[in-house]
């Protein structure tokens, strides 16, 4: 899976775009996909799956190989790639509250206790639906400049379509984050097909074992309700596909100047929803909860690609950036997939859920398809896109990503010798071939050598304690730099099943 190709960029081709981009800076599409994990595209080795479109960002562009996100979890991990900055630093460690529907809640208070002493997967131990507006504010706080706001300065055209999850409070919306125009919920999941289903056409597979089960299959209403703008509209379409025809529109508005759209998918995470006909492409799998999951991702992989047809036939192709990015790892406490050969996955910080599928087409900057084995980080993303716009990076702030092209070029050069990532009581740090996971709540400390082991399975901090005392310093000088504390409660603590060990992480 980790196969090396020679990286191969044009220097020509770098400081050409760069004279051009200031009068004609390029059109950039950022996609996120939600809980896609790092073995569930074709290109990273699935067998069941069919991605070509995706795949196809890296096989005109880079695909890497040891991407990072800032967490594994979505709303934090989001707001890292929107600033560009450790959400650690402005306290947007864990998941924004979201306003529940009251119907939901009645739901919830009805049936939690049942699912609370459920012991598969994934149980919560610590639920907190409510919160105190009046004392925490929670979401990206108004402060922090997202790419929209930073690309405005170039007088791009902005838009955002799909999932927001950077808070559902109106100072904070797309529209006050930058963005011109907006199709989004604000929360961190919502049905794909609203009641009422039509079963002919469509298959849901309900997943009692997992955490998020109860809120999946809500009616969409608060956080889950789908706004245009401030309005909320109803979508009676497929939404990954709604998602895409919404791009393709800005795109059609926009095609004459430059522009920014972030097409954020919410595919495919649960509700496990899917259309009929690509649940019939899976041959291969008997499953069915693994059989409506690839067809989702499939049907992800059919929307990217309307949109990557819409700028050829547009001829915007070869001056558009695209970024393709999953917000996390795979959720394996879905039972739909595992990340393999990674351990782990979404809300744990063993690499399952750290690693991600990542791509970047860019064909003025890119002119040899290559593969990039070292780590870069999600934070890369808004360096990369000030850099290629020619924006200057506001200097009242510290920003912690890279602009990954000089890296590409130049492959002898390492973007980034330190990672860390802190999640309340549970915290990473990755430098060089050596990880150390720990886990405060728990007394845990697992150190790991990811050269030779990259599944984490051999634990040698017993025998390497002088690295295990650097990892640690390492990690508590990062600390040092980020804020106190979170800057609003957790919702839940949770507890993972990773091949029979459980890892507590609090959301």
């Amino acid at each position: 899976m980790r196969c090396r190709l020679p990286i191969i960029i044009l220097l020509g081709s770098i400081f050409n775009l760069s004279a051009q981009a200031q009068s004609n800076p390029p059109n950039i599409i950022l996609i996120i996909a939600d809980d896609l994990g790092y073995s569930d595209l074709s290109a990273y080795g699935n067998q069941y799956v069919h991605t070509p479109n995706i795949d196809g960002l890296g096989a005109a562009g880079v695909r890497f190989t040891r991407a990072y996100v800032t967490a594994p979890i979505c709303a934090p991990s989001r707001v890292g790639i929107m600033t560009g900055r450790y959400q650690n630093r402005f306290g947007s460690e864990f998941m924004p509250y979201p306003k529940f529907d009251p119907a939901f809640m009645k739901q919830v208070r009805k049936n939690y206790m049942p699912f609370h002493t459920r012991t598969e997967g994934m149980k919560t131990m610590k639920p907190h639906f409510g919160i105190n507006r009046s004392k925490y504010h929670s979401g990206i706080p108004p402060e922090e400049m997202t790419i929209a706001e930073l690309l405005k300065q170039k007088n791009y055209a902005t838009g955002l379509i799909g999932k927001w999850n950077l808070g559902d409070e109106d100072s904070r919306f797309p529209a006050e984050s930058g963005f011109d125009y907006s199709y989004f919920f604000t929360g961190a999941l919502t049905r794909y097909v609203d009641d009422p289903v039509d079963t002919s056409r469509y298959v849901n597979v309900r997943l009692p074992w997992a955490f998020s089960d109860i809120a999946a299959w809500q009616r969409r209403a608060g956080s889950t309700a789908i706004r245009e703008g401030k309005n909320i509209v109803t979508d009676t379409g497929y939404l990954t596909f709604s998602i895409a025809q919404k791009g393709i529109y800005f795109i059609e508005q926009n095609k004459d100047h430059p522009f920014f759209l972030t097409l954020a998918f919410n595919a495919p995470h649960d509700p496990f929803q899917v259309p009929k006909d690509y649940l019939d492409r899976i041959t291969s799998v008997q499953d069915k909860v693994k059989r409506v999951y690839y067809g989702m991702i499939e049907a992800l992989d059919d929307a990217v690609g309307e949109v990557l047809q819409k700028l050829t036939t547009l001829g915007l192709e070869q001056k558009t950036m695209i970024i393709f990015i999953s917000d996390n790892g795979g959720a394996t406490y879905t039972r739909a997939t595992d990340n393999a050969p990674l351990r782990g996955g979404k809300c744990t910080h063993l690499e399952g859920g750290l690693l991600v599928p990542f791509f970047i087409k860019f064909p003025a900057m890119i002119s040899n398809p290559s593969v990039y084995d070292k780590s870069v980080s999600s934070l890369d993303i808004f360096a990369t896109i000030a850099a290629v716009s020619q924006t200057s990076l506001p200097t009242d702030r510290s920003f912690d990503g890279v602009n990954l092209f000089p890296f590409l070029s130049n492959p002898t050069n390492t973007p980034h010798e330190l990672l860390c990532w802190r999640s309340g009581y549970s915290k990473a740090v990755c430098k060089g071939d050596w990880k150390l996971y720990v886990n405060e709540k728990d007394k845990r400390k697992l150190l790991f050598n990811l050269k030779t082991d990259i599944e984490e399975r051999h634990n040698l901090s017993a025998s390497n304690p002088e690295k295990l005392s650097e990892l640690l310093k390492d990690l508590e000088q990062w600390e040092k730099t980020q804020a106190i504390k979170p800057a609003w409660p957790s919702a839940s603590d949770v507890r993972i099943d990773v091949d029979g060990e459980i890892f507590r992480f609090p959301t």
